[in-house]
């Protein structure tokens, strides 16, 4: 599927500057399910994030939460990339978050974090 046709996708690769691409970033986070306690557990904890994340899958697709607002906002578009494949669809979610152009837009810190995010979606799908 492609990033255009994918709303949240979209809406973040359309925005121009800093400000519009986090205010659209914060806007996603907004569409992310509340991850239930069953979920958070210590196996679908993410590692080396400086936030709490946990990325699960269910019969229903992944799921994922984060005590951070904007590290939501990312998994919120990342989760409707994955969620939008089958699963022998393979997605670099790296690039992926280039080629919208939010990789730009955060912190290295963040961007370390984002890695192992995207490293444990590869590792589940």
């Amino acid at each position: 599927m492609d990033k255009i046709s994918l709303p949240l996708a979209s809406k973040v690769a359309t925005a121009r500057g800093w400000d519009t691409t986090m205010r659209e970033i914060m806007l996603a986070s907004k569409s992310l399910p509340v991850l239930i306690e069953s979920f958070r557990t210590a196996e679908n904890k993410v590692g080396g994030c400086l936030s709490d994340v946990w990325i699960a899958k269910s019969d229903s697709g992944v799921m994922a939460w984060s005590d951070s607002k904007i590290i939501r906002g990312v998994l919120a578009v990342l989760l409707e990339k994955a969620n939008s494949q089958n699963d022998q669809d393979e997605t670099d979610y790296e690039a992926y978050l280039t080629s919208l152009g939010m990789a730009r837009y955060l912190s290295e810190s963040r961007t370390s974090g984002i890695r192992h995010v995207t490293n444990r979606l590869a590792e589940i799908r």
